[in-house]
């Protein structure tokens, strides 16, 4: 399999699932004597859901785009990871809409939600951060394996959404708001480019001083 037929699925069904996340977002029903503005401002938990989860299938596509301009070969295990991750993302849509229904909720209500959905990003990362470990562990998928200092400095950057879910995770116990935004705040941050591994430049690559491009 080529890498432009694995992106062309991956991006299909990463289309599908963000394309999901609108469905949520319903007009409200009015009750007797209701302002409509009222009503639509109730509806902010779904509109918070809605914003977070569309960021975070964004940038799942940005980086995914990222670290495979990088790849230039495909072996079994690199699509069974690949296959793991879009597990993981075609799954977020669902916590997506458990999180708008009861994040105004009981807390218990509430705080069940925000731990589901941050625990499927969890998971999610912990997909993403296979297939990059795996991308990058040899020369063999890419077009050159830098320095393995520079490797371990761009898993650690890449990484850190491990961290952040899992306290994410454990936070939605206390505040299910906040543990929502925390999740918003790793969107944000993997919106920068987290997944390109700086390729070296070698001797022979450079060209000679005083000559133009």
């Amino acid at each position: 399999m080529t890498t432009s037929r694995l992106e062309a699925f991956s991006d299909g069904v990463l289309a599908i699932a963000i394309t999901l996340l609108v469905f949520e977002l319903r007009p409200p029903a009015l009750q007797k004597g209701e302002r409509l503005a009222h009503a639509l401002w109730q509806q902010w938990p779904s509109y918070l859901a809605y914003l977070v989860s569309f960021l975070t299938i964004g940038v799942i596509w940005l980086n995914h785009h990222r670290v495979f301009t990088q790849v230039i070969r495909v072996d079994g295990p690199l699509l069974l990871l690949n296959l793991n991750l879009l597990l993981w993302t075609a799954l977020i849509p669902f916590p997506t809409a458990v999180v708008a229904e009861h994040l105004r909720g009981p807390g218990e209500a509430a705080r069940t939600a925000s731990a589901l959905y941050s625990g499927v990003l969890l998971l999610m990362s912990l997909a993403f951060g296979a297939l990059f470990a795996w991308i990058t562990h040899t020369d063999r998928l890419l077009h050159r394996l830098p320095p393995p200092g520079v490797v371990r400095a761009a898993r650690r950057r890449f990484m850190l959404g491990l961290v952040v879910y899992a306290a994410a995770f454990a936070l939605s116990w206390v505040s299910a708001p906040l543990a929502l935004a925390l999740c918003g705040l790793m969107a944000l941050y993997y919106a920068f480019d987290q997944a390109s591994v700086p390729a070296v430049v070698e001797p022979d690559d450079q060209q000679p001083t005083g000559q133009s491009a």
